[in-house]
């Protein structure tokens, strides 16, 4: 059962109308702080907790997000469902600026970030061949269908470094590659979610068209936050229609990700490693 649902994504999303007992939660983690205080609040007899992923003011640019710290710190105040909007450009002519796609998988191209929380004496390697919840992710397509009408379930994400946008040959590469959207975000943000036994999804939210379109203009971020302002009413829409469609059905597994993920002898897990991961890995060491 969903006890509480998590959302990062922007920062407007937290002001939400009906929303009660709305209290500001500042989250210590092994990993460093999170991106901001977690805003935390009664919706549609559901406990939400928000998060926005750059920081109050947008403070931090996708690479020098503390991704550890925002996951970490969900699941420290129990959330178990992790809904993460993000803004994308679409690399596939039928998905249309202002169009949202669930993705199913992800592409990573980072190179510069932290991915993993297992690490200094503790080794583990997750299943991630389908790496969002489909319990999740079927919930957030019904929601978005009901606010929105252009919603495309089922797509690749590939995520950049960034922060800089992609060069045409980037572009058209990866464009031939078969990708559906490309962001800056999602990982390793999605992995870092399975690590955490949470469910999680992702809600891409389609401003531009990258620049590999001829007759379209090249993504900038004047266009990127036109289409994104637009949104955020629709965004908040969607957060309380899957506010109002849990608890999930709970037969997904992403709740024992790490059951057989553990590789290192127990015995030979260090004290502080254990101290650090207890939130994780306590139900099983």
């Amino acid at each position: 059962m969903t006890n509480i649902l998590g959302v990062i994504g922007g920062s407007g999303l937290y002001e939400m109308e009906g929303m009660k007992n709305v209290r500001r939660v500042a989250v210590r983690t092994p990993f460093g702080s999170p991106s901001d205080a977690v805003t935390v609040g009664e919706l549609e007899g559901r406990t939400l907790a928000f998060l926005p992923r750059h920081g109050r003011g947008h403070r931090f640019s996708p690479s020098q997000v503390n991704y550890r710290a925002n996951v970490y710190a969900m699941k420290k105040i129990g959330v178990d469902a992790l809904l993460s909007i993000s803004a994308v450009g679409s690399m596939k002519e039928r998905i249309r600026p202002g169009d949202i796609v669930v993705v199913d998988q992800f592409y990573d191209l980072t190179r510069f970030r932290p991915n993993t929380f297992f690490s200094d004496g503790v080794a583990g390697h997750i299943t991630f061949a389908d790496p969002v919840c489909p319990d999740l992710s079927v919930v957030a397509y019904e929601a978005a269908r009901k606010v929105v009408r252009r919603v495309h379930r089922g797509g690749t994400y590939l995520c950049m470094e960034g922060p800089a946008f992609s060069t045409r040959a980037e572009s058209r590469i990866h464009r031939k590659w078969g990708v559906d959207v490309i962001g800056m975000t999602n990982l390793p943000e999605a992995k870092l979610a399975r690590e955490a036994e949470i469910c999680y999804a992702t809600l891409a939210l389609a401003t531009d068209y990258d620049c590999w379109h001829a007759t379209r203009e090249d993504v900038s971020v004047d266009a990127i936050l036109e289409v994104l302002h637009r949104n955020v009413e629709n965004s908040k829409r969607i957060v309380r229609e899957v506010a109002r469609r849990l608890p999930l059905s709970g037969e997904c597994r992403c709740g024992e990700a790490l059951k057989f993920a553990i590789i290192t002898d127990r015995k030979r897990i260090p004290p502080a490693a254990r101290k650090r991961l207890s939130l994780l890995l306590g139900k099983y060491l």
